[in-house]
């Protein structure tokens, strides 16, 4: 029996919609043999999930996970930010904390043998269904400052086997009395898999690498670009003008334009 693979993303309002249409449509242009799941929130209303579902998306609504009061108010968007600010970059007004914990739903899609979880603020730049055959749980660094980024994972892009008791068992660990998940998903899928098999940074490609780190970019080698921080899709936000080149390429991706050829694209001055 041929094994069943899906690209998984969590859509949980209208701005994730876009970025999830840009994603699917970039995934599409891959030309993969696997599924594209939508995960989406009861905050998303039918008009902004039917680009989705033109594209060939199997779109399934999820709930928030069965999480203590106690959880909930110590993950809400203001106690949480308040105790783990962000300090180099700014997140959007749309940006809820809670809903970052609604990946863990990918666990119970255990009609797949394997999922690759991509945020919906990413765009596939070349096929990499390879990625299927990389063991639980595989993820890429969270590099875009420094070489001392690589200790940390990035939950943006990982590989991941679906399983009900792995999902009881997360559910176990996440709700624990005082405990705080700074970067919700990220830091408890960081402490659950200890061991967590690393991935080439160009798997998972953060965009201030462009800025900050330029040596390292190299788009013959990037396969998933992930707008952490500020979105593609934000008017004017405060990076804009020196995040361009990229801002342009999620654009065409989104629109359903003409994809610039990624081989004959600049990379940034600085790299190598």
């Amino acid at each position: 029996m041929t094994p069943r693979h899906a690209y998984v993303t969590l859509v949980t309002n209208a701005d994730y919609a876009m970025g999830a249409t840009a994603l699917a449509r970039s995934l599409k242009l891959t030309h993969t043999t696997a599924d594209i799941v939508i995960l989406h929130t009861g905050g998303v209303a039918e008009a902004d999930l039917a680009p989705l579902e033109t594209l060939g998306c199997r779109l399934l609504p999820v709930e928030h996970l069965p999480l203590s009061d106690a959880f909930n108010e110590r993950h809400a968007r203001g106690q949480l930010h308040a105790a783990a600010p962000f300090t180099k970059g700014r997140k959007p007004l749309f940006h809820s904390p809670l809903d970052n914990f609604c990946k863990l739903r990918l666990w119970e899609l255990t009609e797949y043998d394997r999922c690759v979880f991509i945020d919906a603020d990413a765009i596939v730049l070349r096929n990499i269904d390879r990625l299927f055959a990389y063991p639980e749980f595989s993820a890429a660094p969270n590099v875009y400052e420094s070489l001392a980024d690589f200790h940390r994972m990035n939950s943006g892009v990982f590989v991941a086997r679906p399983s009900e008791d792995t999902f009881r068992a997360m559910l176990e660990r996440l709700d624990q009395p005082e405990i705080l998940w700074k970067r919700t998903d990220q830091t408890f899928l960081q402490a659950y898999f200890p061991e967590w098999h690393g991935l080439p940074v160009y798997f998972n490609m953060l965009q201030y690498v462009w800025f900050t780190m330029p040596a390292l970019w190299d788009w013959n080698s990037i396969s998933v670009l992930h707008y952490q921080y500020e979105k593609p899709w934000e008017k004017d936000h405060p990076k804009a003008d020196r995040l361009k080149p990229l801002i342009d390429l999620w654009q065409a991706f989104y629109a359903g334009d003409d994809v610039p050829d990624i081989s004959s694209m600049a990379n940034p001055e600085g790299a190598a």
